[in-house]
């Protein structure tokens, strides 16, 4: 990918000095840090590691932009950070946090992440992931929907800019509402963490128990998620010699109301490390990924970088971030997702294949690229509004 440091530069060269020492002081929403880790939190986290490094390795960036994270009470783990300072406020929890604490920390502006932030911070850049809750609105609990279809669109709406994660979301936040397009810009996931696990160190009980080639699923009980269509195909999988891992799926997969999917050969491993989950790619057969709608689709890119192909639904953005390098099905044909995974099986040399263009289809997704568009947008935010501040004097 070409290098943005140039741009970056120019714009740095007419920015305004509105915080400490001459520097454009921004703080980013740290609220991500006190919430289990799901795909959102870890671009949260890989953005922040990725501006640190940038700001280690570049001096014009450090000294004309400065950044602090902003967490909230009850952060034990604080991220080792070398160029952003990092502080814990004293009160506040939640979206309250967001609206009442976390603007008085930012002297030039606010980043978050996370989908949330404050509706009246001065300048706000906010990464909202995925219209989902718009797209698939059955997919969650009545509470938690309406939440999310009421405040998206008023932080979508007072926000400086909108970040999101692939063309398929901004196209959605558009359709729904969220946002005007001229806000958006896209940054999407990396792929480097998934390199930095290590497989060897597993200790997943699990991976001693399998005997025979296994199809691996994320799995989740939200209905877009949709892992029933494969759960379904368990008995000519089973068949052709080839299990289930699921990985991360609620335990009421396996209740009373789907009696089918409690089988021997299909496999619950829970909730796993990284690591684990790096041996779980590397072993599988492939990775099996029906979702109906996602923003991104995370795992496409782990499973790739890991080396594990990958069979998808043709939805959403999963064909936008997969490319030429993965099997596409749809995702309500569960004998195309059966014959699929079995023809793969037969098929050793298009695994290969699916293998290495995977990984160089992985490669063109860096967190570092991305938290590069960062910069150049709170720059150019930066520098529409200087004019402004000196037109004020």
């Amino acid at each position: 990918m070409l290098s943005i440091k140039p741009a970056i530069e120019k714009l740095f060269m007419k920015s305004s000095n509105d915080g400490v020492d001459g520097r454009s002081i921004w703080a980013i929403n740290g609220r991500f840090m006190t919430q289990r880790m799901t795909g959102v939190q870890r671009y949260a986290h890989e953005i922040v590691a990725s501006l640190d490094e940038i700001s280690s390795e570049d001096g014009d960036v450090a000294r004309r932009l400065g950044f602090g994270l902003v967490m909230p009470p009850g952060v034990d783990a604080r991220p080792a950070l070398s160029q952003i300072d990092v502080r814990q406020t004293k009160f506040g929890s939640g979206h309250a946090w967001d609206q009442l604490v976390l603007p008085w920390h930012g002297t030039s502006g606010v980043l978050s992440l996370g989908n949330f932030g404050p509706v009246l911070a001065r300048r706000h850049i906010v990464c909202i992931h995925d219209a989902n809750t718009f797209i698939q609105p059955g997919s969650y609990s009545r509470a938690f929907g309406l939440a999310y279809r009421t405040l998206l669109p008023l932080i979508g709406r007072r926000a400086s800019r909108v970040a999101t994660v692939s063309q398929f979301s901004a196209d959605m936040l558009v359709k729904y509402g969220i946002c005007r397009r001229e806000k958006i810009f896209i940054a999407p996931n990396g792929h480097e963490h998934a390199l930095r696990w290590d497989a060897k160190r597993a200790e997943i009980p699990l991976l001693k128990v399998l005997k025979r080639p296994y199809v691996l699923l994320l799995g989740s009980s939200a209905k877009h998620k949709n892992i029933h269509v494969i759960l379904e195909q368990a008995p000519g999988l089973d068949a052709a010699g080839i299990d289930i891992v699921i990985v991360g799926a609620a335990s009421s997969i396996f209740s009373a109301h789907a009696p089918n999917y409690q089988r021997s050969d299909i496999h619950h491993a829970g909730s796993v490390g990284d690591d684990d989950l790096a041996a779980l790619y590397e072993g599988a057969l492939c990775l099996a990924f029906p979702s109906k709608t996602e923003g991104f689709g995370i795992p496409l890119v782990e499973a790739m970088a890991r080396c594990c192909p990958v069979i998808s639904s043709n939805a959403a953005s999963l064909m936008e971030v997969g490319g030429n390098a993965i099997a596409y099905v749809d995702p309500d044909n569960g004998d195309g997702w059966r014959d699929a995974i079995v023809g793969l099986s037969r098929n050793e040399g298009r695994r290969a294949t699916m293998i290495s263009e995977g990984r160089k289809r992985a490669a063109l997704f860096s967190w570092r690229s991305s938290a590069q568009i960062y910069l150049a947008e709170i720059m150019h935010l930066i520098r529409e509004v200087a004019p402004q501040s000196r037109a004020g004097l």
